[in-house]
């Protein structure tokens, strides 16, 4: 599982952040904003590709998803949100990423609890890009983030059912905002499962905090990640240095064979 293991980066730190990858044997999530993606440089990226690539390490990407939604009832808000994946997934290609993680939008406030209302419009929203990914050779996983259950995550997974969508289970989110156990939510999801997002919390708030350091039970965690069919990427999900390094002694343990 360790080389499995990544940590979260912002895109504006990647290229002064790649010596400190180096050493530490860490792999970058890169996740970008949407101001980032507008301002690109295509062989930038490819040279940063090149040095991870020589390092032998992988890559995965975050997308940007500050006012974004896939599934927003508003015509112009899934025009901007199709624009930005299709940002996204460009980047990944230059940066030979072989996973992007997106945020699906369903809130059950926002929605009154329609679910369909959400559904009906991502339907059509994931299929051309889902086209565009499986021409790179890259997944695009769906992250829990406000979903108090995986009930709208599971419909949508299961309607469009293709091989190169799943799901990001991220614990932290989970913890604040889930209502329902951690074996429920594998029992319905952990087949979808093919990327984790790692980072501590004690409900109160989504405070990325490192691992061990709030009352998640990653040990509880990590034994339904071994029962998977197949072994999930993962990403640290600290903030600055100092957390990184805290949260990637605590997950050690975890990792052991």
């Amino acid at each position: 599982m360790p080389d499995r293991l990544h940590v979260h980066l912002p895109y504006r730190l990647l290229e002064e952040s790649l010596p400190f990858l180096l050493s530490e044997g860490l792999q970058p999530e890169v996740a970008f904003q949407g101001t980032d993606l507008d301002t690109l440089d295509p062989g930038a990226l490819n040279r940063m590709a090149d040095t991870l690539r020589e390092a032998g390490r992988l890559v995965t990407v975050h997308a940007p998803f500050m006012d974004l939604n896939p599934g927003a009832l508003d015509p112009l808000v899934r025009d901007a949100t199709t624009r930005r994946c299709r940002q996204t997934l460009e980047a990944c290609r230059l940066l030979g990423a072989d996973l992007a993680v997106f945020h699906p939008g369903y809130e059950r406030w926002r929605y009154a609890g329609q679910v369909g209302l959400w559904l009906e419009p991502c339907l059509s929203f994931w299929p051309p890009l889902l086209e565009i990914a499986a021409t790179q050779g890259c997944r695009m996983a769906l992250e829990n983030v406000f979903d108090e259950e995986p009930g709208p995550l599971e419909e949508l997974l299961g309607r469009l059912d293709s091989p190169h969508l799943g799901h990001c289970f991220d614990v932290g989110h989970w913890r604040l905002f889930g209502s329902v156990s951690l074996e429920e939510w594998f029992d319905r999801l952990g087949d979808r499962i093919l990327h984790l997002h790692l980072h501590d919390n004690t409900g109160q708030g989504d405070d990325h905090r490192p691992v061990g350091e709030g009352d998640i039970d990653f040990s509880a965690l990590f034994r339904r990640v071994r029962s998977l069919p197949s072994p999930p990427s993962m990403t640290l999900e600290a903030h600055d240095k100092e957390r990184l390094l805290r949260s990637r002694a605590g997950i050690a343990p975890f990792l052991l064979p």
